[in-house]
């Protein structure tokens, strides 16, 4: 029996060693962690056969090497480990190159990108879906391309999941997958594609391309590297046309692509592609076909710019994959838009509670500024991130009426707020007290709108961004429903 071992007990991990065990191999699974949640998981998983060895990291000696070694998402490729198995001559990927390789009989969409790609794949998903094609969304939302590979094998089978495409609110379980999938919709990292060598989508769509994940990736160059690998193996090509560094690569490097602008067919950079004129998402598919409108965009709920690209993007993929008019207009009307990103909590008093928990980096989060109504009281910090601060610092100054600064990003955040002249900001180092202070910061100043949209990762306070949006979401209903009993309270007393 052939033996691999999978590294990192994610969702990630433990559906690749379910999915390696369905196949036959002899599966190990190790993480260099431990809690009680990741043993009660080593349990589990040892009922089914499957080894876990928690606390300690994958060593290569002896003669009983493993033929195969699947890597989780968040494990750096370039670990010393890995250089030794792939030295060795051990085959190592990661664990969407796996379910590729189980699905790649299916049509994909593969998402990239470095900001936009969770918006842009549930409505793609959400699209897919109204036209009533078995298309799950997974990989780096919802949950693990291998859990979608799992519900294939083996005719009968079904897997419960999360329904990305109604993560707007609070989440909702979808019919299992069924056997026969239609599209696999996948958001794929940085990290996923230089994990990928074969993976080859039908239809690769490419959003933005701004400084990120470069402790990682080390330079831009090799960033934009491995995301242009994932469209290069794509059949079709999507380019969001309206990005900088995206546009200045244009038709030289990318001939045969699809382009989209918000700003009109005179801003496409090819003679096909996908623009906005008078309210309308118009396709242009090749130089000799007639423009012809396909939905309006005042019927999508969600605000600014940035999100008419995501819908120009989503709209051509669906178009690509020959979905009617119809299905997309249908789709995008009741799209609730995706939760942590530009997410409507509540309103309190005229004031807005607002979860871009996802803004992890500065352009991001110069973007959730943008869409919100100002001035804003902003919550930012974390766990700081390497790029160019400039334009979220000057996009403050126009319209933050006050910063409030949480997690180990705070004192190099004051600082450089000072450097650029505002010195409307306050150090409270958590949510508990940034929410209650933000509200009070929002009356005082006549503000419309408490934003949380952090620039930095999570990882200093919270697991994932998500924990952090959620940790947002229940403090302001919390805050909400409090002040609300007090009110109540104060009219119900008698008069004294």
């Amino acid at each position: 029996m052939p033996r691999a071992t999978v590294i990192g007990l994610g969702k990630s991990g433990v559906a690749a060693a379910r999915l390696l065990k369905r196949e036959g191999w002899e599966v190990e699974l190790s993480d260099g962690n431990t809690s009680e949640t990741l043993l009660q998981q080593q349990r589990q998983l040892a009922a089914e056969q499957i080894t876990v060895k928690l606390g300690q990291s994958l060593e290569l000696n002896g003669a009983n090497l493993p033929q195969l070694i699947v890597v989780s998402p968040g494990v750096p490729w370039d670990i010393p480990v890995l250089v030794e198995a792939r030295q060795l001559g051990i085959e190592t990927i990661g664990e969407m190159e796996l379910a590729w390789r189980n699905l790649r009989w299916l049509p994909w969409v593969g998402i990239t990108g470095t900001n936009g790609k969770t918006t842009t794949t549930a409505l793609i998903a959400a699209i897919f879906q109204a036209a009533e094609l078995n298309a799950p969304a997974c990989g780096n939302i919802g949950y693990a391309a291998c859990e979608v590979a799992l519900s294939q094998v083996g005719r009968g089978k079904e897997t419960p999941i999360q329904n990305p495409s109604c993560a707007g609110s609070a989440p909702k379980v979808r019919p299992k997958i069924q056997n026969c999938i239609d599209w696999v919709i996948a958001e794929i990292s940085s990290y996923q594609v230089e994990s990928s060598s074969s993976l080859a989508p039908r239809i690769g769509v490419w959003t933005t391309f701004t400084p990120d994940h470069l402790s990682r990736h080390q330079t831009l160059e090799n960033y934009y590297n491995i995301k242009a690998k994932l469209l290069r193996q794509s059949e079709l090509q999507v380019f969001n046309g309206d990005d900088a560094c995206l546009r200045q690569q244009g038709l030289s490097n990318w001939p045969n692509a699809y382009w989209t602008s918000v700003r009109g067919k005179n801003f496409l950079i090819s003679e096909k592609g996908f623009y906005i004129e008078d309210d309308w998402v118009v396709e242009k598919l090749s130089a000799t076909s007639a423009p012809e409108p396909i939905v309006k965009v005042s019927t999508l709920r969600m605000v600014g710019e940035h999100n008419q690209q995501n819908l120009l993007m989503a709209v051509a993929t669906a178009r690509l994959a020959r979905i009617n008019r119809d299905a997309i207009a249908r789709a995008i009307r009741e799209f609730p838009g995706v939760a942590h990103r530009l997410e409507h909590i509540c309103t309190w008093e005229g004031i807005d509670f607002i979860n871009d928990s996802k803004a992890t980096n500065y352009d991001a989060a110069e973007v959730g500024l943008a869409s919100v109504k100002s001035p804003a009281i902003l919550i930012a910090g974390g766990e700081a991130k390497a790029g160019d601060d400039t334009a979220w610092l000057a996009k403050i100054h126009s319209q933050a009426a006050a910063v409030l600064l949480i997690g180990s990003a705070a004192p190099a955040f004051a600082q450089r707020l000072q450097e650029v002249g505002y010195y409307s900001y306050h150090i409270v180092e958590t949510m508990e007290r940034a929410v209650p202070r933000a509200a009070e910061l929002a009356k005082e100043y006549q503000a419309p709108v408490v934003l949380l949209s952090p620039a930095c990762a999570s990882f200093d306070q919270y697991p994932n961004f998500e924990v952090r949006g959620d940790r947002f979401r229940q403090l302001c209903l919390d805050w909400a429903k409090a002040e609300k009993l007090q009110y109540n309270s104060i009219l119900s007393s008698p008069l004294s």
